[in-house]
């Protein structure tokens, strides 16, 4: 049996806790059984008793690991620290709001083995994707982030922003990331296709959330992003002075 670990960030969501337990109980159930489901909980210094939470909910999991930052460092961070402390052989990063439905990872695993990729993101921007009441700001900042990224980057998709993502280990263990805030999606997915690793996008739609606020520090992003992109293009620079490196790179994206 192959183990799937499950990375959710948490900061302040107590409320949501009870749906999020659910969601995943009948995901261990729908991955069962060629899969068991490791859940890596990560409190990203929460002040509402979400760590609490989260304890009386997830008894049902015989593989919970639960850990807590002192104080808020952000998604990024926690992503990190999730990463640090998972043991599957591949590695799942879900929104704790359920925006992205994490029923769809049996899905997104079906096309990483089938296609023989190494990294499979979730894509509402894809042509068969799709957005339901999302705030316009929000879709805004993501379509505009995804719109500059696909011009400056040889790895074109259609969305780079989103968290629902399935990884195989190897990944997670040979591409490190900088980025703390909610642009650490964009940089691993970007660091990991410019060594050479496999990326394919499957359409997916992106929900409100039910429960609960969106913590994205607006300003904050858009500065961490625009970093990136500098990043990216320098990368894109050198890579050109690389024999046949760009186009590797390329080839390696699947749009499903």
């Amino acid at each position: 049996m192959k183990r799937i670990s499950v990375i959710a960030p948490l900061y302040n969501e107590k409320d949501g806790i009870p749906m999020l337990a659910r969601t995943l109980s009948e995901l261990a159930t729908r991955l069962a059984p060629a899969y068991e489901l490791e859940c890596v909980l990560v409190d990203d210094g929460s002040q509402d008793g979400t760590f609490e939470e989260v304890g009386k909910y997830f008894g049902w999991c015989p593989l919970v690991v639960q850990e807590k930052h002192a104080q808020n460092k952000g998604l990024g961070a926690a992503v990190r620290t999730g990463f640090g402390k998972a043991s599957g052989d591949y590695l799942a990063t879900i929104d704790s709001d359920c925006t992205f439905d994490p029923l769809q990872i049996p899905r997104m695993l079906d096309v990483l083995r089938r296609e023989r990729v190494d990294v499979v993101t979730a894509s509402p921007y894809h042509p068969k994707g799709g957005v339901e009441n999302v705030a316009g700001w929000r879709l805004l900042l993501s379509r505009g982030a995804s719109f500059l990224y696909r011009r400056l980057c040889s790895c074109k998709l259609y969305s780079y922003t989103s968290l629902l993502r399935v990884y195989r280990k190897e990944v997670i263990e040979n591409v490190p990331f900088e980025a703390d805030g909610f642009a650490a999606t964009t940089e691993v997915l970007l660091r990991a296709a410019n060594r050479g690793y496999r990326v394919a996008e499957v359409p997916m739609v992106l929900r409100t959330r039910a429960i609960g606020v969106s913590k994205m520090k607006v300003l904050y992003t858009i500065r961490t992003h625009i970093g990136l992109m500098m990043r990216v293009l320098w990368w894109r620079i050198s890579d050109e002075h690389k024999s046949g490196s760009v186009t590797r790179t390329s080839k390696a994206v699947r749009h499903l």
